[in-house]
């Protein structure tokens, strides 16, 4: 009989957990050295560590060490190719002047046991800090407790108690979209929303609601895409076929875009019929046909901007930045009747 050569499992961090009696998370804060687990759990991972002969990894002993000179991203697959590509070109542009890896973990939905998993393999692999450019509204016990001892920005959405929210004030947004068509002399504003589970479509929305109450107007229907130039054409067939329609806010470029071509093949030109203004000012809105107005959001900026906040280490808040139109050629008063 032969035998068997190949070498025996190495004890995992999972292992010492169930030594310990207690969860993995734990175990990557009692070899950080967080103030949050207390002396006889630190003990018990210690014992467990020394009686299994686990050996610390590169991740295990960053996180012995509380450094790794590696940031976690975590993006979602969907919502928009230009923000996400400005964002983590930002992120790396940043952590590299600063002598940091860069690790990604992207999720394929707006889902919390998603993000819970995104979050710990990134945990797992020794991160100084997160960030979280997903819009989720809801987060969990879970998500709060990873997120509480590795330092956390994030970008317009997942909010946990520990991080530090940066990004534009987006009801503003909302707001200031809103007004520009109405002091043009539109008497009425439709909008095409994002989906209604992102915090950003919420808020834009509420902006939009709330600039219509005070001018008096109620609110039409909501027309709602998914951030796709298909989704915006698509409600923009839809727009095209009202006539009383002068001037809508698209919550995106991507989904103006769509719009735009809908109402030109439905015989409508913009602005002389319809103005439309959106939120973004990615790159090709100067070069749209007509030019886009649009509220500005620098993706790059805020992914730069979110390294160095974690290498900081600024404490849990949010630093919104006031929404800036960049008025161009899709927006201008309305026809006489």
């Amino acid at each position: 009989m032969t035998q068997s050569t190949a070498r025996p499992r190495q004890p995992s961090m999972a292992d010492v957990a169930r030594t310990a009696g207690v969860s993995a998370q734990t175990v990557s804060r009692a070899l950080r050295g967080s103030p949050n687990v207390n002396s006889e759990t630190r003990r018990r991972v210690l014992a467990a560590v020394e009686q299994l002969g686990y050996r610390f990894n590169s991740a295990a002993r960053a996180l012995s060490s509380g450094r790794s000179h590696t940031i976690g991203l975590v993006l979602l697959a969907s919502g928009g190719y230009y923000s996400r590509s400005a964002v983590t070109a930002g992120v790396e542009a940043a952590a590299g002047e600063a002598g940091y890896a860069v690790n990604i973990a992207t999720i394929s939905a707006l889902d919390t046991g998603l993000m819970e998993r995104a979050l710990s393999k990134l945990a797992d692999q020794g991160v100084d800090g997160f960030v979280i450019a997903v819009p989720l509204i809801s987060v969990t016990r879970k998500m709060e407790e990873i997120t509480h001892d590795i330092p956390t920005v994030t970008l317009d959405g997942s909010r946990t108690a520990d991080a530090r929210v940066l990004g534009i004030d987006q009801q503003e947004a909302g707001r200031v979209a809103t007004q520009h068509l109405l002091d043009l002399g539109h008497r009425q504003v439709w909008h095409i929303s994002g989906p209604d589970e992102w915090i950003e479509a919420r808020q834009r929305r509420q902006g939009w609601q709330e600039c219509l109450a005070a001018a008096g107007i109620e609110a039409p229907p909501v027309l709602e895409g998914d951030w796709s130039p298909d989704s915006g054409y698509q409600q923009g067939q839809i727009i095209a076929m009202i006539p009383e329609v002068t001037a809508a806010f698209v919550a995106s470029d991507e989904m103006a875009f769509g719009v735009i071509r809908a109402l030109r093949e439905r015989g409508r030109s913009v602005p002389e019929d319809v103005s439309i203004v959106s939120v973004d000012d990615i790159a090709l809105a100067a070069y749209c046909s007509p030019p886009l107005t649009t509220v500005r959001q620098d993706f790059y900026r805020y992914g730069a901007a979110a390294v160095d906040l974690l290498l900081r280490g600024d404490d849990a808040g949010v630093d919104l930045a006031a929404a800036s139109l960049s008025v161009r050629a899709s927006t201008a008063p309305p026809r006489s009747r």
